[in-house]
C-alpha cells in the first residue's frame, strides 16, 4: 500500500514544490479555470487523502500562474 506523503519524499519530492508544479503545468495547458474547476482538477490529479492539505497552495499557485505576465521576445536585426 503506498503511504504518500513518506512515498513522494523517497523520491524527492516535497508537497509544496509538487502542488505549485502541478498548477503552473495545469495553467499551461487550461488557461482561465475558475473556482471550483481548479479545485476539481486538484482532486483529480491528486486523488490521494494525505494531499488534501496542499489543496489551497495548488489554487493559490495556479492563480500566481495566471496573473504573471508572459515574456515577451523581440527580434533585434
Amino acid at each position: 500500500m503506498n503511504s504518500y506523503p513518506g512515498l513522494c519524499a523517497s523520491v524527492g519530492l516535497e508537497c509544496k514544490a509538487c502542488t505549485e508544479g502541478t498548477a503552473r503545468n495545469l495553467h499551461n495547458i487550461c488557461k482561465g479555470l475558475k473556482g471550483k474547476m481548479i479545485g476539481q482538477m486538484f482532486v483529480q490529479i491528486h486523488p490521494d487523502p494525505a494531499c488534501a492539505k496542499m489543496h489551497a497552495h495548488f489554487t493559490e499557485s495556479y492563480l500566481a500562474a495566471a496573473a504573471e505576465k508572459p515574456l515577451v521576445l523581440s527580434a533585434v536585426a
